[in-house]
């Protein structure tokens, strides 16, 4: 048996971070079985489904290095064979058109209510003869569920969950315009693509118990399911707004690394031993449903933040200097000067960084084609700068015949000896000036690699 595993998001808004978690672990599965993961868009909820949503997600799969097999399904292309399908059942005396109205079923909810009782619909169209459909009125289809018994799925994670069936109601299948329930098109679809593990959140739990019985009712093998527990904030709630961001690109405009996030996912609900690092090889390699915990995971931003450092400093300094350039060119073009100095200065960087804005507005320092920011901070220091000794740093530098920071740490150093000054304090001037603000790499790196004509240039008031 060749392993089909799916992710099938619905196109309505960003990719969660949750769904992004889902899609890793069917990646990862599907990958460690030599087997395939396909990719469906849920997009029959016409009003709500965009364009946008749906680019955003093919984007963000693709940025995370979820790359699917196959063509993309796109459910709403499928509504003939969803129609198909019930149909059939209903020549098979498996399912039922029902006239009951919204107005009926409603009345006859808030009459259980009212007696504070548990409300199931049982259709009186459900063995209605034929000759007693009413004209003039188009119909649901729903599903004959079993009315006694139970219904087990045996979750490869949660072990078996069982139902009483009397708790089930007949399932609209079609709605009174055709359109297909998601219920039906879930069922059909993983069928005609071949899904042999189904690997979701526990939210779905509630529908397993439905689409089992009409996996058996078309003499469908049913798939392994697995369902996984939701992701929730640091405070144990469900994982809402108030916690932060939501959505996948939040994250990658916030400065994460694809691999970095996805190390932090993989790690938010399974583990290998008390192994934290792990690459994607590594996770191909030792996925396993075993591996999967059966309580909810927990967001933790500090630590996502120290796994992403940890990606940062592990990266190529000429790769990661072409990540940061590329964000900073999103609002300006910079010159290949500056592109020189950022790939120079990459390593003295990035160990300074957890995320990637960090690192684009250390890097900044380092760009000649346009003014350098100054902090209120870096600026109240200049203003504040003797003159004087402001043209004796300047003539100093002028001076050096070899510009390396060894040498320019040395004659400034001498330079503040003779100011009857500590190198520090000479220094934290220099650095407003040259950096912009009270905090930079080193300083004497930053003018070795700006060049003495830039170097002058910033060491003016």
């Amino acid at each position: 048996m060749t392993v089909v595993t799916r992710f099938a998001p619905s196109p309505t808004g960003f990719l969660h971070i949750g769904s992004a978690r889902t899609a890793l672990f069917n990646y990862l599965f599907a990958r460690k079985n030599n087997g395939k993961f396909l990719l469906r868009i849920e997009d029959t909820d016409k009003e709500r489904s965009t364009q946008e949503a749906m680019q955003a997600i093919l984007e963000s799969l693709k940025w995370l290095g979820l790359d699917y097999d196959d063509e993309v399904v796109y459910q709403s292309a499928r509504e003939a064979r969803h129609q198909e399908v019930a149909y059939s059942l209903v020549e098979a005396g498996k399912a039922y058109f029902c006239f009951s109205s919204q107005e009926e079923i409603a009345a006859l909810r808030a009459e259980a209510m009212a007696k504070k009782q548990h409300f199931i619909f049982n259709s009186p169209w459900r063995n209605a003869d034929v000759a007693q459909y009413p004209t003039g009125v188009k119909p649901v289809v729903r599903l004959k569920a079993p009315r006694e018994g139970v219904t087990v799925v045996k979750d490869l994670l949660q072990g078996d969950v069982v139902i009483q069936n009397c708790q089930l109601d007949d399932m609209v299948m079609l709605r009174s315009d055709g359109s297909p329930t998601y219920m039906l098109a879930v069922v059909v679809d993983d069928q005609d693509m071949g899904i042999t593990h189904i690997i979701r959140g526990d939210d779905h739990l509630s529908n397993a118990h439905r689409q089992q019985i009409l996996y058996e009712a078309l003499g469908y093998k049913v798939p392994a399911m697995v369902h996984i527990p939701l992701i929730h904030g640091p405070d144990g709630a469900k994982l809402s707004k108030r916690h932060g961001a939501l959505g996948t690109e939040s994250y990658k405009e916030m400065g994460y690394l694809p691999e970095a996030l996805c190390n932090y996912l993989l790690r938010l609900g399974w583990s290998h031993g008390d192994d934290e690092i792990i690459s994607r090889d590594q996770a191909i390699k030792w996925f396993s449903i075993e591996g999967l915990g059966k309580s909810a995971a927990r967001l933790d931003f500090d630590r996502m933040k120290n796994l992403n450092a940890h990606y940062l400093r592990q990266k190529n300094d000429s790769e990661l200097a072409e990540i940061v350039i590329n964000i900073i060119e999103e609002d300006h073009a910079i010159s290949n000067v500056s592109k020189g100095n950022i790939l120079k200065a990459m390593a003295s960087l990035k160990p300074r960084a957890e995320l990637l804005v960090d690192l684009k507005q250390m890097a900044l320092m380092y760009v000649v084609d346009f003014p350098l920011s100054i902090t209120a901070e870096a600026r109240q220091i200049i203003l504040n700068t003797d003159e004087n000794l402001l043209m004796q740093v300047r003539e100093t530098l002028t001076s050096l015949g070899n510009f390396s920071k060894d040498v320019i740490q040395e004659k400034l150093k001498e330079l503040a000896e003779l100011a009857n000054m500590k190198l520090g304090e000479l220094m934290h001037f220099i650095r407003a000036f040259i950096a912009g603000d009270v905090k930079s790499p080193s300083v004497f790196e930053m003018i070795e690699i700006l060049g003495l004509e830039h170097s002058l240039n910033r060491l003016k008031k």
